[in-house]
């Protein structure tokens, strides 16, 4: 089989996620009709394998695939296909697996959101010992493992559920995966972490890259959480987090809690929130034509409509729109909602009668602002 650029794709997927989901490929943008060919001739190459546990499908590489990868990038995928790591022997523990092929739908995302995950491609800064100035090729992404490099103070944010660290320009985001469920959740844990990343902002190693363009202290930590269709926002909008509260619900271990699905349109999201830039503009082209900001009004609102309040949902911020339904509610009034069209049914769920939403074409969106070169 000849090893095309799609090929290789599928796997350097499979070989930093150490087993990939069934549902990670299709994000990669190749082709459905391409893609069960694809996966089918690099099976029959013996470049990958299937596994298939406790109702569980997913990707792994063979002795081959990993051979070729190695060969030809040795700088990019060494330190994920060497050694007694999950991702160079995946175990066949259910929530093991689970991980990995959380961590593939996340990595798939990454990667057709242009986003600099590989190795060799941005500065190992965990990596203890590191002391000479560096710079960062925002948007940049680091994974768990990659961080806990750093050695025994990453030991108490062990628990965490994130799947890793985005950084760009002025945010930094933590991003989580929960498929369509509601996934595990400690505060106490996600607090750490917080705290963890706080402390590397102001005083450590994300504090001074460049000697010029390190981190702000208040750099803002945002949380990413992405899911596997907007379905899953609204239980997570609606979720009290269940026996013990060892679910996730949203509360105050983050300030910010984006959401996104695992589709195309969560990709072209994903590009939005790591541009501030473009957010910048976006929010002031649909704010050109709006009453401003009503202090009276007693609710976070970014703009006045009609005489109501109106939130920019574009963002899909989860936890400032559970506070404008419950400013909304306690007021007993009506308001607005701008987002993008694949987020209007989710939102319309969430809010019932008490909003009136006006959409945003993403097609149109991304023909204006994702043209190639950009």
């Amino acid at each position: 089989m000849n090893i095309t650029n799609n090929a290789y794709l599928v796997l350097t997927l499979i070989a930093l996620s150490g087993e990939c989901s069934t549902d990670a490929v299709p994000l990669l943008g190749i082709r459905p009709s391409y893609c069960e060919k694809l996966i089918t001739g690099l099976k029959e190459e013996n470049y990958i394998k299937t596994h298939y546990k406790d109702r569980l499908r997913g990707y792994r590489l063979t002795s081959k695939g990993k051979k070729l990868l190695l060969k030809t990038h040795p700088d990019r995928f060494l330190f994920y296909l060497s050694g007694n790591s999950d991702t160079n022997r995946p175990r066949s523990d259910y929530a093991r697996r689970i991980r990995l092929q959380s961590t593939s739908m996340v990595y798939a995302m990454l990667l057709r959101s242009r986003v600099h995950l590989f190795r060799d491609e941005k500065p190992l800064i965990f990596q203890t010992g590191i002391s000479y100035p560096v710079s960062l090729p925002m948007p940049v992404f680091y994974h768990s493992r990659e961080i806990k490099e750093l050695g025994t103070e990453t030991v108490k944010i062990n628990n965490s559920r994130i799947i890793g660290m985005l950084l760009t320009i002025e945010c930094i985001y933590a991003v989580f995966f929960t498929g369509n469920t509601l996934m595990k959740w400690e505060y106490q844990t996600e607090i750490r972490l917080k705290a963890f990343l706080k402390h590397h902002i102001g005083n450590g190693i994300l504090s001074g890259f460049n000697h010029i363009l390190g981190l702000r202290p208040d750099t803002p930590i945002k949380a990413m959480v992405i899911g596997s269709d907007m379905d899953t926002a609204v239980k997570l909008m609606q979720s009290n987090g269940g026996y013990q509260r060892s679910y996730f619900h949203l509360d105050s271990s983050f300030d910010y809690f984006h959401y996104l699905p695992a589709s195309p349109a969560g990709e072209t999201l994903l590009r939005l929130l790591s541009d501030s830039g473009l957010q910048h503009k976006l929010r002031n082209i649909l704010l050109s034509d709006l009453e401003p900001y009503n202090p009276d009004l007693g609710i976070e609102h970014d703009a006045v409509w009609n005489h109501l309040p109106l939130q920019l949902a574009f963002d899909f911020d989860m936890l400032r729109l559970s506070r404008f339904h419950t400013a909304l509610s306690f007021h007993g009034i009506c308001g607005w909602l701008i987002c993008f069209d694949f987020q209007k049914s989710a939102l319309q769920q969430y809010f019932g009668n008490m909003v009136t939403i006006e959409t945003i074409d993403l097609n149109k969106f991304e023909r204006r602002f994702f043209t190639d070169g950009n």
